[in-house]
């Protein structure tokens, strides 16, 4: 069900909802992280939906998101003065990624989705896998 101010109204995208500014108020810098990762390949995710079944204003959306993600959460954190070669390293990863959704926005290409996708998700995955370590030190 669908409202025309956006996001349907079922109760579980209510849910969701809270779920995401409960995270995003009681969270951690670590989890707000994981939480951008996550999103980002939401947005892919979507994006790649979205271009399968033709509906390039939905892809156009989804793919917006996905940069938004990159530019204003990713790489809006990085510290590339404090942070050394790997701050750097990253930012011109997150540049990368973002001149590449816009050629796939662009041509409607899912290669090109795919090529962020995999280039993000090895950061996802070491990003998660160091979750308990960033608990612990916490304490």
């Amino acid at each position: 069900m669908s409202t025309p101010f956006g996001r349907s109204r079922t109760p579980v995208n209510a849910y969701r909802m809270v779920g995401v500014e409960t995270g995003v108020v009681t969270g951690s810098p670590h989890q707000l992280v994981a939480m951008l990762f996550e999103g980002f390949m939401d947005a892919v995710a979507q994006a790649r939906g979205a271009l399968a079944q033709g509906h390039l204003e939905a892809k156009g959306k989804a793919i917006g998101r996905a940069v938004r993600i990159i530019e204003e959460g990713l790489k809006a954190g990085l510290d590339v003065q404090g942070g050394g070669q790997l701050a750097v390293d990253l930012r011109d990863l997150y540049d990368y990624v973002t001149l590449r959704l816009t050629q796939a926005n662009l041509r409607n290409d899912a290669k090109l989705l795919e090529e962020c996708r995999s280039l993000i998700e090895p950061l996802q995955s070491a990003w998660v896998s160091i979750g308990p370590q960033v608990a612990e030190a916490r304490k």
